[in-house]
């Protein structure tokens, strides 16, 4: 767990005499560096949240990205879901914003944690590995429901080329997969692209 190599993304901040906004950041993103810091995590870049973000993160290719914003995030998030739209990682998200609103609008965009008034330096690990472990639960789910649409689509492709053998060459449903697993043996194919085959020919044929 403490060999993740993080990503923090900062909102572009602009320096101003006794600014307390600027100040204010700049003590949460120390905050923040010294948890990560003593927690064992590995930080390799700590990024302003603008146009060349998602090309930065590719090339670092990090295990997690954390979003330090302490009010309105938006346009944080969305130069940082842009940056992990190819390569999904989990994101953890640490602001002062609790509305609602907010919080809905970054868990649907993908956001793994959304961390309120939590910028601690004793909680961020355990923040992290709930995240973290979200996140994986999450990506299981997603590729069961991926491989569970891919085996009904070619269900579906199979049930169609058996009633095209079916109805063209008098066979029972048995003889007609028998037929397609014959064909895909001999080809050496897949079931369904034998089938996709056999399908594109009917429709071919009119």
């Amino acid at each position: 767990m403490q060999s993740l190599r993080i990503v923090v993304v900062n909102p572009v901040a602009i320096e101003g005499d006794d600014d307390p906004a600027f100040e204010a950041q700049a003590a949460r993103g120390k905050a923040l560096r010294i948890g990560l810091l003593e927690a064992g995590y590995n930080i390799v870049a700590s990024l302003p949240a603008d146009l060349y973000l998602p090309e930065r993160i590719a090339q670092l290719q990090p295990d997690m990205v954390i979003i330090d914003a302490e009010s309105d995030a938006r346009d944080v998030l969305e130069h940082v879901v842009i940056a992990t739209r190819d390569a999904r990682r989990p994101i953890v998200l640490f602001t002062e914003d609790a509305k609602t609103s907010s919080m809905d609008a970054a868990m649907a965009a993908g956001v793994s944690a959304y961390i309120v008034a939590g910028l601690q330096t004793a909680r961020i690990k355990p923040v992290l590995e709930v995240a973290l472990a979200r996140f994986r639960q999450e990506q299981k789910l997603l590729a069961e429901l991926s491989d569970t649409k891919l085996k009904l689509a070619e269900r579906k492709l199979l049930d169609r080329a058996k009633g095209l053998l079916m109805d063209h060459h008098k066979l029972t449903e048995q003889e007609a997969y028998q037929k397609l697993r014959r064909l895909a043996m001999d080809k050496n194919l897949k079931l369904s692209e034998v089938a996709q085959r056999i399908i594109d020919a009917a429709d071919l044929l009119g």
